[in-house]
């Protein structure tokens, strides 16, 4: 007795063919084994006929009404007819994969123009096994998945191109919207898929992303909005690295020591001018302050004062051309030291 059967070692085998070119005779009475997951249909002259569920079926005329009526003669139970048996599978394929050849380029409100690349996984169930076979397999003698995954990546990625130019303003905003574009791709791409018998059970948007060199570019601006003030973090940078070149020259690095001394000091002699100039201010607004003459002051007592501190600047600075106090050593408007 004939037993026609199929097993799939891989795991992967969508439709296998027995025999694989070609047809075979095959004799009434011969047992059909289908397993849990398949769906065999007998083809003869390039059709398909008689299909069969999971189990164990004895041919016989009754059970190939489609293949008898095209024979078109009576079977005596021995007979051989020719005809082929393409075995499909119905199991649900999982862990197809799905991702962009060349990069997207889309047109990004906050960046301008960016291309991006996108991949994810999907999921198919073969519905319509004589369909998928007419479509899709035609005479092959087996088909992977390695074929479905080759010919739909491509039409996801139509797809999706066509949803980001609808959907998407800027590639910030794709955190909020994966589900969204996931769930709207799969609605999308489902008509593709179902004109050659099979349905997309799942669809899956693992991620969109620009290249690397706009990644980085990405990087750094969110690291300036975390600095903040960039003045305040300037300036506690420059304390930083004093700080941290003093500590080297008290540990031996004597030129490094001495080189920010020599910096320190110039900066210092800059700073003390105008140092000093704020010190004498002070101190002169404060001895008016504490002599201000009284009101009753006679006016002889007034005129002899005025005459006083018109006669005070008796010498001028050479540097700012100010007049200089009787007896001052710097001069209290620049700080420029009075000659002897």
């Amino acid at each position: 007795m004939q037993i026609i059967q199929y097993v799939d070692p891989t795991g992967q085998t969508m439709v296998a063919r027995v025999p694989r070119q070609g047809t075979e005779a095959i004799k009434l009475g011969s047992q059909l084994i289908v397993e849990e997951s398949q769906e065999a249909v007998f083809f003869r002259d390039g059709k398909g006929l008689d299909t069969f569920g999971p189990g164990r079926h004895t041919l016989a005329t009754q059970n190939l009404p489609l293949l008898t009526r095209v024979l078109g003669v009576p079977f005596d139970g021995k007979s051989p007819f020719q005809a082929a048996v393409v075995f499909v599978s119905t199991k649900t394929f999982l862990d197809l994969k799905w991702g962009t050849k060349e990069p997207v380029v889309f047109r990004d409100d906050e960046l301008s123009v960016v291309r991006l690349r996108a991949f994810g996984k999907f999921a198919v169930r073969i519905v319509n096994s004589q369909q998928f076979v007419n479509e899709v397999v035609g005479t092959m003698g087996i088909y992977t998945t390695d074929g479905l995954e080759s010919y739909f990546k491509d039409a996801i990625v139509a797809r999706l191109t066509d949803l980001l130019g609808e959907n998407l303003n800027s590639i910030f905003d794709l955190p909020k919207v994966y589900d969204e574009l996931g769930m709207a791709l799969k609605s999308r791409v489902a008509d593709d898929f179902s004109k050659y018998g099979i349905e997309l059970v799942d669809l899956f948007l693992g991620a969109i992303t620009p290249p690397k060199e706009v990644q980085v570019v990405i990087d750094e601006r969110s690291g300036m909005a975390a600095i903040g003030d960039m003045n305040a973090y300037m300036k506690f940078k420059a304390a930083k690295a004093m700080e941290d070149a003093a500590e080297q020259g008290g540990e031996g690095g004597g030129n490094v020591g001495a080189g920010l001394g020599v910096g320190m000091g110039a900066g210092m002699g800059m700073m003390l001018p105008q140092m000093m100039k704020e010190a004498m201010q002070d101190s002169g607004q404060g001895g008016a302050a504490g002599g201000q003459a009284p009101a009753e002051s006679e006016a002889g007592d007034q005129t002899t004062t005025g005459a006083a501190a018109t006669g005070a600047a008796t010498a001028f600075c050479h540097q700012c051309g100010q007049g200089l106090p009787e007896g001052a050593r710097f001069c209290p408007s620049c700080g420029t030291k009075v000659a002897g």
